[in-house]
């Protein structure tokens, strides 16, 4: 089973990117979350192929989500999913070698981000 986890503590915006995530591979699984901590229970020991996460969420934010995604999953590819396009951030989220993804949500940025992925 071939699966990518979405987390993001809005539901229009789980949709918009499950949907996207959908029409490009429509044999995968998608496995949605709204929070941080949600995400890593839900997505247990199987890998997924990659993960979209947004930033800006109560409790754990998207940064702190990819680090314990990639101290579980070695070379897992995560896009993080922000409306908060400071250079502090970028720099950060480069640092943990996660891709950054600008909202507003498009096809072609979930295509280009799967692409780098390898997907």
């Amino acid at each position: 089973m071939t699966s990518i986890l979405v987390v993001d503590d809005s539901r229009l915006a789980r949709n918009m990117v499950s949907s996207v995530i959908a029409s490009l591979r429509p044999d995968w699984t998608i496995v949605t979350a709204a929070s941080g901590e949600e995400g890593l229970e839900i997505v247990g020991e199987v890998p997924p192929v990659a993960a979209i996460v947004d930033y800006n969420m109560p409790g754990m934010d998207g940064l702190a989500l990819a680090e314990r995604l990639k101290e579980r999953f070695v070379g897992l590819p995560i896009g993080l999913l922000t409306a908060n396009v400071q250079d502090t951030l970028k720099r950060k989220a480069e640092a943990l070698g996660v891709r950054f993804i600008a909202k507003p949500i498009t096809s072609d940025k979930i295509r280009d981000f799967l692409a780098a992925a390898g997907q």
